[in-house]
């Protein structure tokens, strides 16, 4: 008997029972699908994560006080030291800041940034009023050691730093709400009462999750400090290193210099805490590999269940056909034959129930859910169809070796 024949056969065993070769089929499916979209939205939000902490750079560290009270700002775990006592906890300065772009002390930082963050300003332009949730002070090299271009306009200097100048960077969501289509550079805004004037627009960053990354305004800090936060502690220092390859080393420079200021001793808790970006995105990596194969062996479960339910189909297509079966063996068919056939009915089940779960996943990741856009993953396509098909051999066996074996006369006289 051909193969052509035997599937042929095959095809017209499961035809003649349409709605439980379709149930069955549907199990495969969801199990597929299932698969495939849980390990599309864990690379998404993978990539998503990966993507907003490479906003400040992997050469970038970001150091902020460790205690309450310690201003705003960009927040950052990777606490240094987590044992011993706490004796006269700091807040970060200024003094702080140009203390670690000593070159002498720290050859391995390339700029320091002081920082200081409003949050939540109000601000009008003509009648348009929006309030923007983070206003940055800082300096110049805030902007290439957090990855921040400026698409149209430019960046203010170190001369509007030392002037105390009222100029603006700002986010595209600032430019939309303030100005629309009107281009913003050269014009003034008012921030909480005080006149600032738009020197630059960045360019997009996007929003990750439910913050606007472009939700921002940058202004020299003297600004900042005379006109919205005073002239108190920093909110954090951002610190550029000189390549990815010394973040270890300016992160070992910079603590030591911290040290030494804030009177930590080597047995004292540090009272300022530094993020690594490089160290961060190692590890959310890891972490997110590990969540997303979880989830995928919580969704090859749905595959097993299928692959019981094509046993369970396939043991009573048998029962039934067993007249079928005799008579077929009885005119000379072969064990093979048998065999073959019911492989087949089960593998196609599980092959055609592969291919239509693929087509749900790469629909359903055509959607983005809670500001997370899917990402599809070849080698996870790859493993659910051949699993899939794995599961129609494996399951159909043991009821097509049952078919097979059969004797022509005890299946010609089964009722």
């Amino acid at each position: 008997m051909s193969p052509l024949e035997i599937l042929r056969f095959a095809l017209r065993g499961l035809a003649a029972n349409k709605l439980r070769s379709f149930l069955t089929t549907l199990g495969i499916l969801i199990g597929v699908a299932a698969v495939i979209l849980l390990v599309a939205f864990g690379e998404g939000a993978s990539q998503s994560i990966q993507q907003s902490i490479q906003r400040l750079g992997a050469n970038t560290l970001t150091v902020s006080a460790s205690f309450a009270g310690g201003g705003g700002g960009f927040g950052g775990g990777g606490g240094v030291r987590q044992s011993g006592p706490r004796t006269q906890a700091r807040q970060l300065t200024l003094e702080d800041a140009r203390a670690l772009a000593d070159p002498e002390q720290a050859p391995s930082v390339k700029s320091v940034s002081p920082v200081v963050t409003a949050n939540s300003s109000a601000a009008v332009h003509e009648g348009a009023s929006h309030t923007i949730s983070q206003l940055v002070g800082t300096y110049p090299s805030y902007f290439e050691a957090t990855n921040k271009p400026v698409e149209t306009g430019t960046y203010f200097v170190n001369d509007d730093v030392l002037a105390a100048r009222k100029v603006m960077v700002i986010g595209k969501t600032v430019a939309e709400a303030l100005f629309g289509a009107v281009s913003p550079v050269g014009r003034q805004v008012s921030v909480s009462g005080v006149p600032f004037t738009v020197v630059g627009v960045l360019k997009e960053s996007g929003s990750s999750g439910m913050q606007d990354a472009d939700d921002v305004a940058v202004v020299p800090l003297p600004a900042v400090q005379q006109s919205l936060t005073g002239f108190g502690p920093l909110g954090s220092i951002i610190v550029q290193a000189t390549g990815a390859e010394t973040a270890d080393s300016a992160q070992a420079e910079v603590t030591a210099i911290l040290d030494q200021r804030h009177g930590i001793t080597p047995t004292g808790t540090a009272d300022y805490r530094i993020l690594n970006q490089a160290a961060l995105q190692e590890t959310v990596s890891s972490t997110i590999g590990v969540f997303t194969t979880l989830l995928g062996a919580v969704a090859a479960i749905s595959l097993l269940v299928g692959g019981i339910g094509i046993t369970n189909i396939m043991l009573v297509t048998v029962t039934e056909r067993t007249r079928e079966i005799g008579i077929r063996k009885a005119i000379g068919a072969p064990r093979g034959a048998i065999l073959g056939q019911f492989l087949v009915e089960s593998t196609v089940l599980s092959l055609v129930g592969g291919l239509s779960g693929l087509a749900v996943a790469f629909a359903g990741t055509r959607f983005t859910i809670a500001g997370i856009e899917p990402v599809l993953v070849p080698s996870s396509i790859v493993l659910a169809l051949g699993v899939s098909v794995g599961i129609g051999l494996f399951f159909g066996s043991y009821p097509a070796n049952r078919a097979a074996k059969l004797r022509p006369i005890q299946a010609l006289r089964h009722e």
